[in-house]
């Protein structure tokens, strides 16, 4: 990562609805279109999503509770389950105990839920989304009347003046939404990792609202004690039994529960699950070092002085700890001390070879897209998930992405000519980069953030 960079690691990643209107004087009107240019032509097919197939019940056990889970679910639902076990994505086992999709999918309907949860909805939700990731979306939902005093008590717990209680009234209802990064996250683990999704779904939506997951130490850092430091400095829970694994255990905020409760009961067209509310408030927890307060989509935190959104840092070690893999972050646009994008750390090709050799390998790539103002100023950007590529007629390369912001349940287009020169960073396997670019470590770039911001503080 170049030293450029570290001048807006402040910015946040949230989405272009963020922009205020004060930043958009003279900002030419294609800058502001949406990246989509159409609807994908690819369909999504889940099967392309999981190896080592199995596509049978092959015990009583198995059979005994898919029959129990299809009584359950309602006719669409039951349908959904057919399919995904005729893709063989049920019996997918790529979870981080080994467990099913099957088998979280029944825990969940046979064992409680957390209060005002409903189990045929979670389950609904869980299968649902596993079918088709698309269904996720980043929009909050109102809060309705029968709410609202317990939402504004909640919010006001331990506040004193009347100016700090009238900002936490206020903040609760929530215009657009700052987490993009972790709807794409959770895209990504539904899509890539559909048994370790069912085994989130399951455990954030129980009684405990937590799941333990381990991981190696080695794909957050080169040494254990960087590792270990970045564990610390994210203040997650954890322990370290052994000196290359830790158990982590991932949790929403302790207002998550009131949104999901919300979305269970008078959830609207276009708005979150109360599965959606609860995977992105884990991760915007973990990425924001436990300061995420769900009500407003707030948050505090020691590497960054911006309320909303994560920024690229708390990005990549978010979803190196999520999937368990050692992620890196490479940054593309060269940015000035004024957020003024001034050129780029490579030229389009090598960007494009990048992103193509990842997929090629099966990778999703989480990228973050920048909007400037006339100037080159940096005014907003947001996350979206490339998930695939193909060629227009005359040999145009078009990727397929997701978007967890555009009101639309499927993938959509983006030209490379379009998306390219917008690409600010892109969560990319090292081996694919270490050629081209020199990147600096994730504990590193870390520990100048932090640095910086205690000596902005003296």
């Amino acid at each position: 990562m170049v030293d450029s960079i570290n001048n807006i690691q402040q910015y946040n990643y949230n989405t272009v609805a963020n922009i205020k209107a004060s930043n958009l004087q003279g900002i030419p009107k294609a800058n502001l279109q949406q990246l989509s240019v159409s609807n994908a032509s690819l369909p999504f097919n889940s099967s392309n999503r999981v190896i080592n197939r199995r596509t049978e019940l092959a015990s009583d056990a198995e059979k005994q509770k898919y029959t129990q889970l299809s009584k359950i679910v309602d006719k669409n639902t039951k349908k959904q389950l057919e399919i995904l076990l005729k893709n063989g994505v049920l019996l997918n086992s790529d979870s981080n105990d080994r467990s099913t999709v099957l088998d979280n999918l029944y825990k969940m309907a046979t064992t409680p839920r957390a209060e005002g949860l409903s189990s045929e909805g979670m389950l609904k939700d869980t299968i649902n989304t596993i079918a088709y990731p698309f269904i996720i979306t980043q929009q909050f939902g109102d809060i309705p009347a029968n709410y609202r005093s317990r939402a504004l008590d909640a919010n006001t717990k331990d506040v004193t003046n009347l100016t700090d209680t009238y900002i936490a009234r206020r903040d609760i209802d929530v215009e657009h939404s700052g987490t993009c990064v972790a709807a794409s996250i959770e895209f990504n683990l539904a899509e890539k990792m559909p048994a370790e999704f069912a085994r989130f779904a399951e455990g954030l939506s129980s009684p405990e609202m937590s799941v333990k997951k381990e991981i190696k130490l080695r794909n957050l850092a080169d040494h254990t004690l960087d590792a270990i430091w970045l564990l610390n400095a994210f203040e997650i829970p954890h322990e370290t039994n052994s000196f290359d694994r830790a158990l982590l255990t991932f949790a929403p905020d302790k207002n998550a529960i009131i949104r999901a409760q919300i979305q269970t009961t008078d959830r609207d067209p276009l708005e979150r699950s109360p599965l959606d509310v609860l995977m992105q408030s884990t991760f915007m927890q973990v990425g924001s070092q436990q300061s995420y307060n769900s009500l407003t989509d707030k948050r505090l935190g020691k590497f960054n002085q911006n309320d909303k959104g994560l920024i690229e840092f708390e990005k990549t070690f978010t979803e190196s700890v999520v999937e368990d893999k050692n992620k890196l972050s490479v940054t593309y646009q060269t940015v000035d001390e004024n957020a003024r994008l001034v050129g780029y750390e490579t030229d389009f090709e090598t960007m494009k070879r990048h992103l193509l050799t990842a997929l090629d390998m099966g990778e999703n790539v989480i990228i973050g897209y920048t909007q400037v103002d006339q100037n080159n100023i940096i005014i907003n950007g947001h996350e979206i998930t490339i998930i695939g590529y193909k060629h227009d007629p005359q040999g145009k390369l078009i990727f397929i992405c997701n978007d967890t912001d555009d009101n639309q349940s499927g993938p959509v287009e983006y030209s490379e000519d379009y998306l390219l020169p917008k690409i600010h960073h892109a969560a990319l396997p090292e081996e694919i980069v270490a050629d081209d670019l020199t990147v600096t470590p994730n504990w590193v770039e870390g520990l100048n953030i932090y640095k910086e911001m205690k000596n902005k503080a003296a």
